[in-house]
């Protein structure tokens, strides 16, 4: 079959002659349909995969591209697998030049457009009457991928040499059948090869669902209608993000945020600085992030697509939710990155290991945090920071079956989202890239699964920040091996910065892990490492949990009281922090609200400002 090449096809889906005009019924109709296919791609990666971490977590994004890499449709996604979608099939049009339909590539690269190594992106050509049309795409988080150390998160790691396989757009299924070689250089070089198998299995099974259904949705309306709805449709996300950039008003806001120390890579951490000018006249928003250092000599710098993804997100998230997420909305933000930048575009080899959290958190919050500086009701209070010991990488063999080796990324405790104007943050939201996409694992699975025994998990008292909106708590907790030993690998952000609040609104509590050692006693971890324990011993967490929105000393009373009966904030905070005064009630058994004193704190409070 002969296919035409990239650039025709790009020409031809932009040629307005080459599709009649979309009746408008079609347009919801359509977009609507695409969204159910993502929701079927989804739902089959979760329910076919076999790690923890994709299957309980859902640490996995689908997506639906143009030919042309032009982002059509994503649903249910983790915000920075997304959206930059087009950073992933762009290189795999520039490297083959005979994509056929059967086809499959799969993409882990940082310098190839992946978000990191550890995310594995699979991308499946969809052809419509010989024609190439879409991409399906499925990304998700493998927990071993072969590198020195069971882990997929090196923040030591400088280079790329040492965080383990990497696959530059390789074509990994032709004619619908597996590329032996590829497969069997994966399995070979990772340690849970028959996991990481199961779970490329699923992923193949996502992308070629979604290309059958698109396949049939061509059966049912044809191709040039389909032509027809990509261009309506990517032109109204296109004229609704202009109609809500024209309601903001003009100006230049700049931000500043800092990681926490890590020694030997950035001893005294790394300040994100991030400038967004908003221009309503032409209704763009400009994102400039090239005043940041150098690329620092280990895992934590970004990737190009991780980057592009955080500064986009920064903005969305102070945006309509309703908004379209296609690459009509997404090409009305400008993105400035500057080439060998911590925060910008890698200079081959660094390694950037840990693309996908710290430091993408740390810029999304930044740029976010600018839209607070516009005026009331706008911006949100900082997201937690990420990868306390609640989401440590777990690896050692299981006594309980037969000595098995197991690898996997736990997520036991989450940070708390940020407060906006009118809401408390989002419990167990996690940082500012997973948007709450990601989900705590269930305690009973994780130990049915894995020789871990969780002791205890809650909300970490007085870890939200305080506000007129509470920022959300952080999560707790304590685990140890159930028999045998068990290395967890861990590298927080929040121990020594945690999120702040904005509008006057308070910052939240740190992030913090601690060893239990055999005679009971604690020492505090440190905020990166690794180590070896027992069942004799344990490892504590505390998530950093999101800043406040606004003067806490106008939060509603009833809902700082709803607030210390749920034991998330203490009745001294309650008292000193958001002048409510609460008592304990011995024949209901709960804490009440006394309004005389709370009257009393807050007119004093007032009679201070």
């Amino acid at each position: 079959m002969e296919c035409p090449t990239m650039t025709e096809a790009a020409g031809n889906m932009g040629r307005e002659t080459d599709a009649p005009e979309l009746e408008a019924h079609l347009l919801p109709v359509l977009s609507a349909r695409l969204s159910a296919i993502v929701r079927e791609m989804n739902a089959t990666l979760m329910k076919c995969s076999r790690s923890s971490v994709i299957k309980n977590s859902k640490d996995f994004s689908c997506g639906l591209l143009t030919y042309d890499h032009r982002l059509l449709s994503v649903e249910d996604c983790i915000p920075i697998h997304i959206a930059a979608l087009e950073h992933a099939t762009k290189p795999i049009t520039e490297f083959f030049d005979d994509i056929r339909p059967g086809d499959a590539f799969m993409n882990n690269c940082p310098y190839t457009g992946n978000s990191h190594h550890a995310d594995m992106t699979l991308c499946v050509p969809v052809f419509v009457d010989g024609e190439p049309l879409f991409w399906t795409l499925s990304r998700a988080h493998h927990a071993d991928i072969g590198a020195p150390i069971p882990t997929t998160y090196l923040t030591e790691a400088a280079t790329i040499y040492e965080e383990g396989v990497h696959l530059p757009c390789v074509q990994i299924q032709q004619d619908y059948r597996d590329r032996n070689d590829i497969i069997r250089m994966c399995r070979t070089k990772i340690r849970v090869a028959d996991l990481w198998y199961g779970d490329y299995l699923a992923q193949v099974g996502a992308c070629r669902t979604g290309e059958r259904r698109l396949q049939e949705l061509a059966d049912r309306y044809g191709k040039d209608v389909l032509k027809a709805f990509i261009r309506k449709w990517i032109d109204y996300g296109d004229r609704m993000m202009e109609a809500e950039i024209r309601k903001l008003p003009a100006g230049r806001w700049r931000f500043e945020t800092r990681h926490d120390p890590v020694p030997g890579v950035a001893d005294d951490g790394i300040p994100v600085n991030v400038e967004v000018e908003i221009d309503p006249v032409a209704a763009t928003i400009t994102v400039d992030a090239t005043d940041n250092v150098d690329c620092v000599p280990g895992g934590l710098n970004l990737t190009e697509a991780t980057a592009t993804a955080a500064c986009r997100i920064g903005v969305f998230y102070n945006l309509n939710p309703d908004l379209p997420h296609n690459q009509g909305s997404a090409d009305r933000i400008q993105i400035r990155l500057r080439e060998n930048c911590a925060v910008g575009i890698p200079r081959y080899p660094v390694g950037t290991s840990v693309a996908t959290t710290n430091l993408t958190s740390r810029l999304i919050t930044a740029v976010a945090s600018c839209f607070a500086q516009i005026g009331e009701k706008n911006g949100m209070g900082e997201f937690a920071y990420s990868q306390a010991l609640g989401e440590a990488v777990i690896s050692g063999q299981d006594p309980t079956r037969d000595g098995l080796p197991y690898v996997n990324q736990v997520f036991i405790g989450y940070g708390g989202g940020g407060a906006s104007h009118g809401f408390d943050g989002w419990l167990a939201s996690g940082a500012a890239c997973d948007g709450g996409q990601m989900q705590i694992d269930s305690i009973e699975i994780t130990e049915g699964m894995y020789p871990v025994l969780i002791e205890q998990r809650g909300c970490a008292e007085d870890s939200g920040g305080p506000g007129q909106w509470d920022g959300a708590p952080g999560i707790e907790g304590t685990f140890r091996p159930l028999a045998g030993e068990m290395t967890v690998y861990w590298g927080s952000d929040g121990d020594v910065t945690p999120a702040k609040g904005v509008a006057g609104a308070g910052a939240a509590a740190t992030s913090g892990n601690w060893m239990r050692e055999q005679n009971g006693a604690e020492r505090v971890l440190p905020a990166f490492g690794d180590t070896t324990i027992s069942s004799d011993q344990a490892v504590r967490f505390r998530a950093c949990g999101g800043g406040g929105y606004g003067a806490p000393s106008e939060r509603d009373p009833d809902s700082v009281v709803r607030s210390v009966r749920r034991g998330w904030v203490s009745p001294s905070r309650a008292q000193d922090v958001h002048c409510v005064a609460v008592e304990w009630d011995a024949s209901a058994l709960d804490w009440t609200l006394n309004e005389t004193e709370t009257q009393r704190l807050r007119e004093k409070a007032g009679d201070a400002r």
